[in-house]
This record gives C-alpha cells, sequence and structure tokens, in this order.
C-alpha cells in the first residue's frame, strides 16, 4: 500500500474518530441506574451525588426535559467532574474543545480527557489519541498517539483498534508492522467495522501468507483488557 493510500487512510479514521468525539455528550456515557427524570435527578444532584449531577448535564446538554442549556450543562458536568467521575470528565472536556456553555479552550480540554483518560475512560483515552495525531493543544507525537489508541483498544473500542492498525500499518508512533496491522483492522473487522474489512484487505496485499496466518492467529488470540 503507498504512502499516498495510507495517508488518506489515516484522515479518514481520524475524521471518524473527530465525529464520534463531537457524538459523546449526545450518546456515549448517558448515566445507567440513576434516575433519569429531571425533578429526582435534581434534587440528587442538589445533594452531591455525582452521578445524578452528570445525568442532569446530559439532561441540559441534550434539552431532554428541560430547556437545552450548555451553560447549565458545563455547570453540572463541572461539579461531577471535580469529584472524580470520568463520564463528566470526558464530558466536560468535549464541552471545552468546542466552546459549547463555556469559550472553546483546547488547554482546559486536554485536562479533563487527560483525568479521564488515566482512569481508563475510553472515550477520553480515543480522543486524546487523535488530539495528538492531530496536534491539537500538544505538539504532534504519534508514539502518545498510540499510547493512548493502545489503551481504548484493548478495551475493546471498535475505532481505537481500526486507528491503531493505521499506524501500525503506516509506521507512526511504531515500526511499521504489517502483521500487528492486519490484526487490529481484522479485530476491528470482527466487531463491525466495514471500513476495516478493506483496511485489512489492502494490509494482506503487503504481506506473505505466513504473515497472514500469523495475523490471523494473533486476532483469533486476543482478549480485551
Amino acid at each position: 500500500m503507498g504512502g499516498g493510500t495510507l495517508r488518506v487512510l489515516i484522515q479518514t479514521i481520524f475524521a471518524i474518530a473527530i465525529l464520534s468525539l463531537l457524538s459523546i455528550a449526545a450518546v456515549l456515557f448517558y448515566g445507567k441506574g440513576v434516575p433519569q427524570d429531571y425533578d429526582e435527578a435534581r434534587k440528587s444532584a442538589d445533594q452531591g451525588d455525582a452521578s445524578a449531577q452528570y445525568n442532569l448535564g446530559w439532561l441540559y446538554a441534550n434539552g431532554q426535559g428541560v430547556p437545552q442549556d450548555h451553560v447549565e450543562a458545563v455547570k453540572w458536568y463541572r461539579l461531577a467532574a471535580e469529584q472524580g467521575l470520568a463520564s463528566a470528565q470526558t464530558n466536560l472536556g468535549v464541552m471545552y474543545l468546542e466552546g459549547q456553555g463555556v469559550p472553546q479552550d483546547y488547554e482546559e480540554a486536554l485536562k479533563w480527557y487527560r483525568l479521564a483518560a488515566e482512569q481508563g475512560a475510553v472515550a477520553a483515552q480515543k480522543n486524546l489519541g487523535f488530539l495528538y495525531a492531530e496536534g491539537r493543544v500538544v505538539t504532534q507525537d504519534y508514539e502518545e498517539t498510540v499510547k493512548w489508541y493502545r489503551l481504548a483498544a484493548k478495551q475493546g473500542d471498535l475505532n481505537a483498534k481500526n486507528s491503531l492498525g493505521a499506524m501500525y500499518a503506516e509506521g507512526q508512533g511504531v515500526p511499521q508492522d504489517y502483521v500487528q496491522a492486519h490484526k487490529w483492522f481484522n479485530l476491528a473487522a470482527a466487531s463491525g467495522s466495514a471500513g476495516s474489512v478493506s483496511n485489512r484487505d489492502r494490509a494482506a496485499t503487503k504481506m506473505t501468507a505466513a504473515q497472514i496466518a500469523e495475523a490471523q492467529k494473533l486476532a483469533r488470540e486476543w482478549k480485551p483488557d
């Protein structure tokens, strides 16, 4: 696979990643096991319950049961984030990245993503990897990109698997390794990523039959953390 084709591939993957980032506040971290009705959420949130504060922020961010109000969303996300709730930290990072309810501030976005990522929040790990890959806020650093994509991929994230495969295929942040690229593309494909099938097949054109067999074996043996 030529470098130009791979660069287009990676740009496409990163575009998908940023779309995923923009949707986090809407879908990814909606609280479970906590009252989702506004009155119940507000009562618990006022009592300092971090999950309820997070849920209340989500309701305001998405206009569910209340008029949409990003300033109020940030207020409640922050209260939960300051208590260490990773989902709230991630969503607060999104708000800062997009300038929703607060002035756009990449440094604050990075701060909250890192806090959540260090707690193991998959979306924050993936988004932090994207920021390093794009050189947003931080100096572009493909080794850091690979680090955070790998952590998210090890937890089973589909997009992180695909992105990690691309890093191996391109040799960015890691030595170029089509066996590893094929493995990660294959794992992403098995998780339902149609695009990863074509990525895997492109990598296979650069591999011997023995390398493909090795990559397939590694994929079969892989288990999420």
